[in-house]
């Protein structure tokens, strides 16, 4: 078995509790805004590290593979490279709500999401718009001409919204308890890994697992969209954003284990929500990254918004589909500023191989 290396430790940082795209519509009194071989399961045992001893990791063995995409909307995911990564253990499934509650029972944890925004970092917002809150699916009318360029026509910030009320404050975790934890940021993810005795994979690590041994392929199960004419994934299928038909059984988020897990026994590697990575976003990172066991580039870069900090994200959401997002497929890449969450971005946990 191979020796895992680390990464660096990862601290926890709040440059600000919302993103300065998220400034700008506040300031403005606006509260809107606008991706083989069958491995065992085992528990992993954190003893005396606290966390949570009961959530079943998968083994990742150590391999190389081809990271990247070929697909014409995906240009930050080229060019195509070799890469090999080290064995890790890896969270059989996104962390859950029940997971996530047993975190802030233990700790006492405050999402950022849960803290109202500071007068001083957004001066001239009105104070009524200064409340915790996240950004929340919001989808127009059937008959909308949508942009879909334009976040604010199909998201919107929801005071009250938070992983304890996924939808705003009229909604809560009841018969959720097995769905992927949203409104989490990347702060929040990496407290509960430390929490737990893990950390974030690498941007690296999680496309080799989602992958499952399948190399090059389109999916993380082949080649094939919809094998025996079924969903594998929970993606959007009708007119993005304004029909979903819900044709693989869930309008949103799904329960975790809802579809057949991978060649690695992981589940949802594929739609369902965003999972957060550690490493820094840089569009044009797979131009110069390393062969052997990635970690990213330094800093981030996003030509969109230069001036915003981010964080890979990866697998999708259920609001991916061809014809605006296609990156649940594993080569896709995904990004998010570090100190913003969503009701579609979640994350799952690795652990380093002793």
């Amino acid at each position: 078995m191979s020796k895992a290396t680390s990464t660096p430790p990862l601290s926890v940082t709040k440059s600000s509790v919302l993103p300065p795209w998220w400034a700008k519509a506040l300031g403005a009194g606006l509260l809107v805004l606008g991706a083989a071989v069958v491995a065992y399961v085992v528990t992993v045992g954190l003893g005396g590290r606290g966390g949570d001893p009961d959530v079943p990791m998968v083994w990742i063995p150590p391999g190389e593979f081809h990271m990247g995409s070929q697909h014409p909307a995906m240009r930050d995911a080229r060019p195509v490279h070799l890469v090999r990564v080290n064995g890790f253990w890896m969270d059989e499934t996104e962390v859950t709500n029940e997971q996530f509650e047993r975190f802030v029972n233990a700790t006492g944890y405050v999402t950022v999401a849960e803290q109202a925004p500071k007068a001083e970092d957004f001066p001239g917002a009105p104070k009524e718009n200064l409340v915790p809150g996240s950004v929340v699916f919001s989808p127009p009318p059937p008959s909308t001409e949508v942009d879909l360029d334009n976040h604010f026509s199909w998201t919107k910030y929801v005071p009250g919204a938070s992983w304890r009320h996924p939808e705003g404050p009229n909604s809560d975790l009841k018969g959720r308890e097995q769905h992927p934890v949203v409104h989490v940021c990347w702060d929040d993810a990496v407290a509960y890994a430390k929490w737990a005795g893990k950390r974030l994979p690498t941007e690296a690590e999680w496309e080799y697992a989602a992958r499952g041994g399948l190399d090059r392929r389109a999916y993380v199960w082949g080649d094939e969209l919809k094998p025996g004419d079924k969903w594998l994934a929970n993606i959007w299928q009708g007119r993005f954003p304004v029909e979903n038909t819900a044709e693989d059984g869930f309008p949103r988020s799904a329960p975790v284990k809802s579809y057949p897990p991978n060649g690695y026994g992981l589940y949802d590697m594929a739609g369902n929500v965003w999972e957060w990575c550690a490493d820094w976003y840089t569009a044009a990172y797979y131009e110069f990254s390393p062969a052997d066991n990635p970690q990213g580039p330094q800093r981030s870069y996003d030509p969109l918004e230069p001036g915003q900090a981010k964080r890979v994200q990866r697998g999708g959401s259920f609001l991916c589909s061809d014809q605006y997002c296609s990156r649940y497929m594993p080569g896709g890449r995904g990004k998010g500023a570090v100190d913003s969450g969503a009701s579609h971005v979640g994350f799952r946990c690795v652990k380093d191989a002793k």
